[in-house]
């Protein structure tokens, strides 16, 4: 009895939450060890049809680059970065679009619906969803003073969400892949942290919540007491700057400001690894991980 007194109370505790965000658009970037264990696939599948079934409207957009790794390594090519992005020549780009689009795409989809909601799979090329332009290296300092080309790379230049509003009106979860279109016809390959905050921005999202394979934001990492639950966008430059926010972290912080910037009202950076972690953060009055704020 005690431990249905204790679920009990865990909904009790939940009303206000559902009660504000009732209606609203919460986009979620998926990556990260989330994607390859089984059990998290689950339980992020899960989160994602219950906050449907509670009346928020999830737009989910994700990457997928241990897999593209790991496909490139099956046809015997080796994966090459520059400043962190995936130098993409014409035949990268055939294989990022067969794991984006052929496979994650319509995992995620399938087992969307197989837990009950009505999930549709895109692409950022679908209805011109995703408009891109080439992205240039800015630092050829550190190639001799040569710009290196890194291929089918390209960056956010417009979000059409036409096709998303009528898919959230018909009550499909719409679940996007980081490809975009150059208006040159060209596909490029997004990073889709960049591409979520892009994202959260165009639809004016109530949340974006970016799930990513740490607790959230450290003053001192080494040091897991110093987890900051509240991060400004003003000690969040000053972290990239003093080089406590670095690598990977660097987008995913970057997109939230940009989200922040364009009318978004919160954004969340949270650990993937934990079960449930969206629903912990969202519906609980303590919460987890990092929330960016203004």
């Amino acid at each position: 009895m005690e431990s249905l007194i204790a679920r009990a109370a865990v909904l009790v505790e939940a009303i206000p939450y559902i009660r504000t965000f009732y209606g609203k658009t919460f986009v979620i970037k998926y990556g990260g060890n989330a994607m390859i264990n089984e059990e998290l696939k689950r339980g992020v599948m899960e989160d994602i049809v219950l906050l449907k079934f509670l009346g928020v409207n999830p737009v989910v957009i994700h990457g997928g680059g241990p897999e593209i790794t790991q496909m490139l390594k099956r046809v015997g090519k080796e994966s090459r970065f520059v400043q962190g992005l995936r130098v993409t020549d014409a035949e990268t780009m055939e294989i990022v679009q067969m794991v984006l689009v052929g496979k994650l795409n319509k995992e995620i989809v399938s087992k969307i619906n197989l837990l009950g909601a009505k999930a549709v799979g895109l692409s950022g090329q679908d209805a011109n969803l995703i408009i891109a332009e080439k992205t240039v290296p800015t630092m050829p300092a550190d190639f001799d003073g040569e710009i290196p080309d890194i291929g089918f790379v390209g960056e956010v230049s417009k979000i059409n969400t036409e096709i998303l509003h009528q898919l959230i009106a018909a009550g499909y979860i719409p679940v996007i892949s980081s490809i975009g279109m150059g208006t040159d016809g060209v596909s490029y390959n997004i990073n889709a942290d960049t591409a979520a905050g892009e994202l959260a921005a165009a639809l004016e999202a109530e949340k974006l919540i970016m799930l990513t394979d740490v607790e959230g934001i450290f003053e001192d990492y080494s040091d897991k007491s110093t987890l900051i639950s509240a991060l400004t966008i003003e000690k969040a430059h000053e972290m990239i700057n003093q080089g406590k926010i670095e690598g990977g972290m660097i987008p995913k912080v970057q997109a939230c400001i940009t989200a922040l910037q364009n009318g978004v009202k919160r954004t969340h950076i949270i650990d993937g690894r934990q079960l449930h972690s969206m629903l912990l953060e969202i519906l609980t009055d303590k919460g987890i991980g990092t929330m960016v704020v203004e």
